[in-house]
């Protein structure tokens, strides 16, 4: 699988910091300033697959909020999909602007656990959580069609424990196979208890932090990926300091030992939206450089 043209490109997990607008334009939509803001901070910063920014909601209620059969945070019917695109919008002004998007979508069993069920239409969040894989397989139908890159399903349940691994497995299955772009699973959190699980599931890509988790890639290291790729989180997202190119560059030279810079996309270990612009800005920044600088060592 080819991403890019390049040895260990660039990528973000997905959230930025929302910089609000202000004036008459931000009464209509007072976060398309932030889009725009997400967006063109990470081009400055030389990503190489970047993504829309998602900044206008939590990633629960980014979703929820939009599909049939859920009232704020319970479910009162059955789910269905959502009656119009719910990123599509933001994702096609990335693409305006960048030729390489990630299309991103929070995974059903995250969803599920954070959602209450109040209808008899469910027995429980398992049955829940195939209903919502159906739905957002039809958006993500949608951001393939725009030209998406790749395809995000973020399941930071699987790392908890409280997830049911064989129907989220199932779940995120049922949306990637209806696909034809790679998609990436992404779990953050210590793997240890669950890389077994989570490495059956039947993606291309697998996101995970080890930044924040270094134990994480002592466990991925004696795993056989089986040709599938790593998604390295080197930048530590829940760290408000900006870490030096030296600190990121010697995370991901031990990927490169334990996965061979082929195997490799660089990214930090989730999403930014809890740190300030310019800790965002920074960390990215700081990031593309140390990732070019050890690129240039294979290329020279």
């Amino acid at each position: 699988m080819t991403l890019t043209s390049m040895r260990l490109p660039t990528t973000v997990v997905g959230s930025y910091p929302a910089v609000k607008g202000s004036g008459i334009l931000a009464l209509m939509d007072p976060l398309k300033h932030a889009v725009e803001v997400a967006v063109a901070d990470q081009v400055s910063a030389g990503i190489d697959i970047i993504s829309d920014g998602q900044v206008r909601a939590d990633m629960i209620r980014a979703f929820t909020s939009h599909l049939p059969g859920i009232r704020g945070s319970a479910v009162v019917g059955k789910v269905q999909p959502a009656q119009r695109p719910i990123t599509l919008a933001d994702t096609r002004y990335a693409l305006s602007r960048h030729p390489k998007v990630k299309g991103i979508l929070t995974g059903p069993s995250t969803l599920a656990h954070g959602l209450k069920i109040e209808t008899p239409f469910y027995r429980n969040k398992d049955e829940l959580v195939l209903d919502l894989a159906q739905a957002l397989a039809v958006e993500a139908g949608y951001l393939q069609d725009a030209g998406v890159t790749l395809l995000q399903i973020d399941e930071p349940i699987f790392s908890t424990g409280a997830a049911n691994l064989t129907v989220g497995r199932e779940a995120v299955g049922a949306i990637a196979g209806r696909l034809r772009v790679p998609t990436c699973l992404h779990v953050c959190g210590n793997l240890g208890r669950v890389v077994d699980d989570i490495l059956r599931t039947n993606v291309a890509l697998f996101d995970f932090e080890f930044a924040n988790n270094p134990a994480n890639l002592d466990v991925l290291s004696k795993k056989d990926l089986r040709g599938r790729m790593i998604g390295y989180g080197c930048v530590d997202s829940a760290d408000p300091g900006i870490e030096s190119v030296e600190t990121i560059r010697k995370r991901i030279e031990a990927g490169v030992d334990a996965f061979s810079p082929e195997a490799m996309i660089i990214d930090p270990d989730c999403g930014l939206r809890m740190r300030t612009r310019d800790e965002a800005f920074g960390k990215l920044k700081n990031m593309v450089a140390a990732a070019g600088e050890i690129r240039a060592e294979y290329t020279a």
